[in-house]
């Protein structure tokens, strides 16, 4: 098209700019090679540069291109910085931050008002209690780039709030290549000595070989005996199958062994112990080639896998804010990391008109955590010289298999030439028609969670003298936890471009459907002594749960399956969306792109117990209100309006845009429901809310773009959002050991902020810095929550939203050595104070503190095929920090973390 033929001139002088701001000298470099260099090793240079200047050309090129304000960040940049993970790198984008290393906030936005996209597609979660995705689930080795849109368009899904993150993977290539890397590294809080227990022989791979699998006795049982395990309901089933006993302690003494043999059936090989942790290991290879048939017709395809284990040890320190010195909680723990990757593309090419592409993405993530945790609170503190211990055992693996097929189809002369009869010729030459099709599960399985209850004995600094198993029925748990969340989306859409003396057209629409199942189930088992003496409670956990003191009647153990039937649950959702859009250029100055979208949403949250087995105790509710409640559907439009003004206003390229829209965000999976569940992010209480209501949200955005011919560019964004019925949480009324939350749609929110952000070669300061570049950007915003009257009197009616800070600062600082040989970026990241809890009845909220992230990446090129890479991530050695009423009422140190790796590509 002539828009795109004319004004994409400006973007590639200034992206070739851009690519020679990313590895600076380069050029230079194959000058050298032609002077004294042979002739092979100048062509391979040439291809280095070409690879890097594309890259480059593409993204800036599609930024500008891009109707709505949207942030691009490639592979490249984030290999420089060294962030493994898509969630660690888009703390490098403007305005956004990061919360729990899993969630990112966009412009002050909590994660439930972002989304996120794989290749366009909609992608399940593994979250247990979430819809939303933790983006630490993807390494970046599998990303070409991330796309970042903050104004909303009408192609996209109307569930739009702070922003959109498209993750896209990497495609096939366009000749042979060949990765393979090998990396290890370190972190100072890890010491050496770590907290372990026996797992199974399959640990090292990131699954379980069943060891922790639920027992098939328990399996059997729970269905034999109704889902009910104690002595008399035993008894009861026992006497309705016909057994007959001489008495009634005959028949309690049947019972209470069939009970006991059932806990043994437990995994209870669960002592902590010290072990040697090993160093970080990172392996990483791809491969890949393109194939050219004949003039017109090419495939292609790229695999790789990736595995990275490592052992990391934290220690965390909280305290009350009432009582800081006395009612304090230490946990420590140990987690033994497995990340396994594979990834397949394949791809089919017809003379650049038609185009077939299949691509699968196969994640697993692998967390074991022991930890120990000592607390006092308002029934036992520090002075005391009595406290509490809990440790914990859990093994969680989380998958996620993607399969997606894409295509794209153009009718052009040479697809119009291959189908007979003309059968096409009546369609125009531009007329594009794409499609897409995604089938993604994501599974989470936790297999024989553990928690055993202890008391202590302590000295006055609260230090631990001596521990015994707590008495009761509750001194242990042993809970098992399924999800399995699974999304089809499938689509289309068709764009037809039209052009005239003086501007040019292109038109499209398009359908797309989103289905989502979620299931989650959870099982837990109580073991505990109500009989036992110090003697038989203490020791290694085994030992105090072993056969020999489970089967001395003095003991007196008693287990059965604890909860109250509404852990679990059961979800969908079901969306049908159809847009339309027009975008109008005209004379190269201005554009207009304007559009509207229609979703129609249904969505179900029911309680679900697995282990019902009547009328009166059903798995799923019958209650005709119940199930109204369980339900939620809307049916509305969204329209989106932008403006563009282009031109060369202090710049070689100038692009001034606005725009408008109106977008909603509706209720989790699980918030509509009235039950209360622990979130096993937080450990806190949340309490669901069935008539949480979605927000509708109002977005103004303003951008200012300017690019210069020397690579600096600088762009300035202002905008606002306005929210009505903002979904928040909220404290609600809980002891004082326990933090609990609600569900509550508070009255209005609004967001007013600015963005700057640039790059600038350092040149101008002397000739010794023209290999060095500073890139970075600021925002600096403003928020306001009005609580309303469905919360529960809290502290303050009007506050600042949750999660969002005053300001966050994004800094890099790059050099490119003059042979090309060596390149080294340090990177700065901080975001001002955010709200983490608000609090109630005059209860002073909490705000997590700044932390002042600072990484150094440096990359050395022995030969064009070899990188050797060193990382040192949080140089300042920084502490998590959450303050409450002027008291550090939560620490936890992450430390320095070490890496070094080195790769072989051609």
């Amino acid at each position: 098209m002539k828009k795109n033929d004319t004004f994409q001139r400006a973007p590639l002088v200034l992206a070739i700019a851009t690519a020679s701001v990313i590895a600076p000298n380069a050029f230079a470099q194959v000058e050298m090679d032609n002077v004294a260099g042979p002739q092979a090793q100048q062509i391979e240079e040439v291809m280095v540069q070409g690879r890097l200047k594309d890259s480059a050309e593409m993204l800036v090129s599609e930024r500008l291109e891009e109707e709505v304000v949207t942030d691009i960040l490639g592979s490249e940049m984030i290999g420089r910085v060294g962030d493994s993970t898509v969630a660690a790198a888009l703390r490098r984008v403007s305005g956004l931050t990061l919360v729990n290393d899993k969630f990112v906030y966009v412009r002050g936005l909590g994660e439930r008002y972002s989304s996120t996209t794989l290749n366009g597609a909609t992608v399940p979660s593994p979250d247990l209690t979430r819809s939303v995705i933790p983006l630490d689930i993807f390494p970046t080795s599998v990303v070409d780039s991330l796309a970042v849109q903050k104004s909303y368009s009408a192609d996209q899904a109307a569930t739009f709030g702070g922003g959109n993150v498209d993750i896209r993977t990497k495609g096939i290539p366009d000749a042979l290549t060949f990765s393979v890397e090998l990396g290890s590294g370190m972190n100072s809080e890890t010491d050496g000595d770590v907290l372990s227990y026996r797992g199974g022989d399959d640990d090292s791979f990131g699954t379980d070989d069943g060891t922790r699998a639920l027992p098939t006795e328990l399996a059997e049982a729970l269905q034999r005996f109704k889902g009910r395990l104690g002595v008399q309901d035993i008894r009861n089933v026992l006497e309705q199958e016909g057994n007959e006993y001489g008495s009634a302690s005959e028949a309690i003494a049947a019972a209470q062994d069939i009970n006991r043999q059932l806990a043994k059936s437990l995994n209870r090989d669960i002592a902590i112990e010290e072990d040697s942790s090993n160093p970080d290991m990172d392996v990483k290879g791809s491969i890949g080639n393109r194939f050219y048939i004949s003039d017109d017709w090419e495939v292609g395809f790229l695999a790789g896998g990736s595995y990275k284990s490592r052992w990391r040890e934290e220690e965390t320190l909280k305290r009350s804010y009432g009582f800081p010195e006395e009612r304090t909680d230490t946990e420590q723990t140990s987690t033994y990391s497995v990340d396994l990757t594979g990834n397949l593309n394949v791809g089919i090419r017809y003379a650049d008109e038609q185009e077939v592409s299949l691509t699968s993405l196969y994640l697993r993530n692998t967390d074991d955590d022991t930890s120990v945790r000592d607390f006092f609170n308002e029934n036992r503190q520090v002075s005391d010289g009595r406290g509490f211990r809990e440790y914990t055992l859990k093994y969680e693996e989380r998958n996620m298999l993607v399969n997606q097929v894409t295509g794209s189809h153009l009718a052009g002369p040479a697809t119009k030439a291959l189908v007979p009869g003309g059968l096409l010729n009546w369609a125009p030459d531009e007329l594009v028609v794409d499609w897409f099709y995604s089938d993604a599960t994501a599974e989470t399985d936790i297999p024989n969670e553990v928690s055993v209850s202890a008391d202590t004995v302590t000295n006055t600094q609260g230090e631990t003298v001596a521990s015994s198993v707590s008495t009761g029925v509750n001194s242990s748990g042993f809970r098992f936890t399924e999800l399995e969340d699974q999304v089809i989306n499938y689509g289309w859409s068709t764009t037809l471009p039209l052009e005239f003396s003086t501007s040019t057209l292109e038109l499209s629409g398009g359908f797309a459907r989103t289905e989502k199942a979620r299931s989650y189930k959870q099982t837990e088992f109580r073991l505990g002594s109500l009989g036992g003496d110090s003697d038989s409670l203490s020791g290694n956990l085994d030992d105090v749960f072993g056969d020999a003191n489970i089967d001395d009647a003095e003991n007196n153990f008693v287990f059965d399956r604890a909860g109250a039937n509404n852990q679990s649950y059961i979800a969908a959702t079901l969306t049908d969306a159809a847009f339309g859009k027009m975008d109008w250029t005209w004379n190269e100055t201005w554009r207009l792109s304007a559009g509207a979208r229609w979703e129609e949403y249904n969505q179900v949250a029911l309680d679900w117990n697995p282990y019902g087995y009547s009328l009166d105790d059903p798995q799923i509710t019958t209650d005709p209100e119940e199930l109204e409640q369980a339900t939620y559907a809307e049916d509305a439009v969204y329209p989106s309006v932008s403006l563009t003004y282009m031109g060369a206003l202090w710049a070689e390229t100038f692009q001034l845009r606005f725009g408008a829209s109106k977008t909603a965000v509706r209720p989790d999976l699980r918030e509509i429901t009235d039950a209360i569940y622990i979130d096993p992010i937080t450990d806190e209480q949340i309490q669901g809310n069935p008539n949480a209501r979605p927000s509708e949200i109002t977005n103004l955005d303003v951008r200012g773009e300017w690019y210069f011919d020397n690579g600096d560019n600088l762009t300035i964004s202002a905008f606002y959002k306005d929210i009505v019925d903002p979904i928040e949480f909220f404290e609600f009324a809980s002891s004082d050991t326990n933090i609990a939350r609600e569900i509550v749609n508070a009255e209005s929110g609004e967001i007013t902020g600015i963005e700057i952000e640039g790059l600038k070669s350092l040149g101008f300061m002397g000739e010794v810095m023209d290999s060095f570049f500073l890139q970075g950007n600021v925002t600096v915003q403003e928020t306001e929550l009005v609580a309303g009257t469905e919360a529960d009197a809290p502290t303050s009616p009007v506050r600042e939203m949750t999660g969002a800070s005053d300001y966050v600062v994004n800094m890099l600082v790059g050099f490119d050595s003059p042979d090309g040989m060596h390149s080294a970026t340090l990177g700065y990241n901080v975001f001002g104070d955010r709200l983490y809890l608000a609090g109630r009845n005059g209860a002073p909220d909490a705000y997590e503190q700044p932390f002042h992230s600072l990484d150094l990446t440096y990359s050395w090129y022995p030969t064009a095929e070899i990188t050797v890479k060193a990382k040192v991530q949080n140089l300042l050695d920084e502490a998590i920090e959450i303050e409450r009423a002027d008291v550090i009422v939560f620490e936890q140190k992450p430390g320095q973390s070490f890496a070094l790796s080195a790769q072989y590509q051609f």
